[in-house]
């Protein structure tokens, strides 16, 4: 005897009708379930484009899986997905030889190191971070790439450390200069008594007809003189340079500094024709706030380094612009020997010049820094050997907020 079905007793058409209902709760539940996933995969992909590090998810064999939408505010490429990430990131045709997402892949922990990229006009530095995804079964199933810019980071920290040593460095000299101050005094004010005394010792050696002695006395006496203002000079700039005082700001027009600084120049290039000074000034006054002094100083210390970093033939360019709003730029350019690479970073310490002996003491750079860090400025540096150099020099168009005396 056969077993009754449902379908025997409620008749076939019912039970299709109770088959489609369920299929339609199914479905139902379904579009559920996917609209839920798809909010959750916006909200994570919301939360990862949030993240102001650059993110890149890398399969095994470097492939680019997935980028956030940081990626396009430092690299130019529309679709990266399915590209080498070597190839993306640092612009190479084959693995890099130290790369953090191999040593992820090797070890399944992460890994971190951190590179410059020197392709954009201004390098940036990135610290890059990678950490293994897993699968179910513990293996690593792609690779987070997490890609940071420090490079403002790095740039205020060397200039953190930059201030740190000036001003080390300012209370050593300071004290060295107080040291030798005093007996310089003394030597000074001897020679001068003596200086004083020629005459009678002149009158003596008449009568002895002997005027070697008296022309030995009177260019070693003038000699140590010499040296002793040589010397005071010396002290001076280094008690300028140890010195946190402030100065009295008015308005100055960077183009009128340009002119009055050449005309004190213009000696100094009549001496060396070989030398041919443009100046590039803004069609338009660039007025900023600050010490016409100290500024003229530190674009004559500029201009004089550039005429000693020519050989014998060469330009000197000095220009005057707005390039970035709320400051103003004031560019001593010249086509001299350059500087070598080892020798930028140590430009501004006291002391360290790269003149041949005799010529300087290194102090004049470092004057300048302390002058334009006074101004609330920053003055950069860029240099090759042998295709000259550039200095460039930004001021606030306003009163920097640490000076005290402002001449309102």
């Amino acid at each position: 005897m056969n077993r009754t079905k449902l379908s025997d007793i409620v008749g076939p058409e019912y039970t299709k009708l109770g088959f489609f209902r369920e299929v339609q709760e199914k479905m139902g539940e379904l579009e559920t379930y996917n609209a839920e996933l798809e909010r959750k995969k916006q909200e994570i992909q919301d939360i990862l484009n949030g993240i102001m590090d650059l993110l890149a998810v890398v399969s095994p064999d470097y492939r680019i899986v997935y980028v956030n939408k940081v990626f396009h505010d430092y690299f130019d490429i529309d679709e990266p997905k399915g590209m080498y990430c070597y190839e993306v990131f640092r612009g190479r045709s084959a693995p890099c030889r130290t790369c953090p997402l191999r040593t992820a892949l090797q070890t399944g922990k992460p890994d971190r190191t951190s590179y410059l990229d020197p392709r954009s006009e201004r390098n940036l530095r990135f610290e890059v971070v990678a950490s293994p995804m897993f699968d179910d079964k513990g293996q690593v199933r792609t690779v987070l790439v997490s890609k940071r810019d420090v490079t403002m980071e790095k740039e205020y920290q060397a200039k953190y450390y930059q201030a740190e040593k000036m001003a080390t460095i300012g209370l050593l000299a300071a004290g060295v200069a107080h040291e030798i101050n005093n007996p310089l005094a003394a030597i000074s004010g001897f020679s001068e008594a003596l200086k004083r005394r020629i005459p009678a010792l002149a009158a003596l050696l008449a009568e002895n007809a002997d005027t070697t002695l008296l022309e030995d006395f009177t260019d070693y006496t003038t000699t140590i003189l010499e040296e002793c203002n040589r010397c005071r000079d010396i002290v001076g700039n280094l008690l300028s340079f140890s010195s946190q005082k402030t100065c009295k700001f008015n308005t100055i027009n960077l183009n009128t500094l340009v002119a009055d600084s050449v005309k004190i120049l213009h000696h100094q290039i009549k001496l060396r024709p070989g030398i041919n000074l443009v100046l590039e000034l803004h069609p338009e006054a660039v007025t900023i706030q600050g010490a016409q002094g100290e500024l003229k100083q530190v674009l004559l210390n500029l201009v004089l380094n550039a005429m000693d970093a020519i050989d014998s033939e060469g330009t000197i360019t000095i220009r005057t612009s707005l390039d970035r709003p709320g400051h103003a730029t004031l560019t001593v350019e010249d086509t001299g020997q350059g500087i070598s690479p080892d020798k930028l970073g140590k430009l501004f310490i006291p002391f360290f010049t790269t003149k041949t002996k005799g010529h300087s003491i290194g102090i004049g750079l470092s004057i300048c820094y302390n002058i334009i860090q006074q101004h609330g400025g920053e003055i950069l540096v860029c240099s090759e050997p042998g295709k000259g150099s550039i200095f460039k020099v930004m001021l606030p168009t306003g009163f920097p907020g640490n000076n005290k005396e402002q001449n309102t």
